[in-house]
């Protein structure tokens, strides 16, 4: 992060796993001898992230890596299971204890903290009018009283890029642009600082996804906001963010600017990613995915989580987790081969 951006959010240690204990059968079965436990998902594993006022951050992985949990956790949306979480220098959430922030501050920082979701129709609840899913919340927060909701309810409308006279409409007779549309206006309703985007243009299609991203540029610019914006889309992360965080298995393993990330990359995994990326420039190469499949998070592998899938693994790398150590001015990497080099 820039030295001149002053910190929104910082993550010290924080962990989420989710635990399914086994049910009167399975202890049974076990107390008899079969060889089962208690499942325990370590869906992210010790992160440390500061993301700074009016910054895009992108944080990027595949599928399963922790990304939509860590997002979840920011917005408030889970609890943590170990660590702590500051807003503006003041403790908001905490594992196992109490968070320094009172309940007016808390409400506030819940508030501020708003998310977008990557199905623009799951995320709306069918039955209601659009400018009903709008305006709820700012009315019930006090943002707005009823007597100008209604002109309130059309700002954010127009601030979305949608036509007020369709708000008396429901979600299922918009596109899947337009929902997501109606999503952002929702999220901007109680006017937040900080908006959480998860996948929030995956699910439409590339010509729409052009115009949402616009969106958020032009928001970002207006309204002063910052943005965790979670991705497994490279091309999306490369035009919106100002910083990148790459995700593997629960661990953050690399966090630079934008551009060192996809001019000087430096971990494996994530110049196996940049590598799977087909590119105009480049047209006579031949294309790889990374290699193998990322393990499963129940039982993830020791040392380095990444040393399975690694062309460069040493042994050390299977034994002891690599420390998030900076190898440049704001660049940060987990790899054991930066202290052998």
């Amino acid at each position: 992060m820039s030295a001149a951006r002053e910190p929104i959010f910082e993550l010290r240690g924080v962990s989420k796993r989710f635990e399914k204990r086994l049910d009167v059968a399975g202890r049974i079965a076990r107390s008899l001898g079969a060889k089962l436990r208690d499942e325990v998902v370590h869906a992210v594993d010790g992160v440390d992230l500061t993301i700074g006022r009016g910054e895009v951050v992108g944080l990027v992985g595949e599928s399963g890596c922790g990304k939509s949990t860590l997002g979840r956790m920011v917005a408030g949306i889970l609890p943590l299971s170990a660590g702590e979480i500051r807003r503006n220098g003041v403790v908001i959430a905490r594992a196992g204890g109490a968070p320094e922030a009172d309940a007016a501050v808390l409400r506030e920082a819940k508030l501020k903290t708003q998310m977008i979701f990557q199905d623009p129709y799951a995320s709306l609840t069918p039955r209601m009018r659009v400018a009903d899913i709008v305006g709820e919340a700012p009315l019930v927060h006090g943002i707005v009283g009823r007597s100008d909701l209604d002109s309130y309810v059309d700002e954010q409308f127009r601030r979305a890029g949608l036509d007020p006279s369709l708000k008396r409409r429901y979600p299922h007779q918009f596109s899947g642009g337009q929902r997501q549309r109606i999503g952002i206006a929702r999220a901007l309703a109680v006017q937040p600082d900080f908006l959480v985007c998860d996948e929030a243009v995956a699910a439409l299609d590339v010509s729409i996804q052009a115009q949402i991203l616009n969106l958020f540029l032009d928001l970002r610019r207006d309204l002063d906001l910052t943005y965790l914006f979670i991705s497994h889309d490279l091309g999306v992360v490369e035009h919106l963010s100002d910083r990148v965080v790459i995700m593997y298995l629960g661990r953050v393993v690399e966090e630079a600017d934008t551009e060192t990330v996809f001019r000087r990359a430096n971990h494996p995994y994530t110049r196996s990613l940049l590598d799977s990326v087909p590119r105009i420039e480049a047209r006579k190469r031949a294309f790889h995915p990374v290699r193998g499949e990322i393990p499963s998070p129940l039982n993830p592998p020791p040392g380095c989580h990444f040393h399975p899938r690694c062309p460069h693994a040493i042994p050390r790398c299977r034994e002891e987790r690599p420390a998030l150590r900076e190898i440049a001015p704001g660049h940060r990497s987990a790899c054991h081969l930066n202290e052998a080099a």
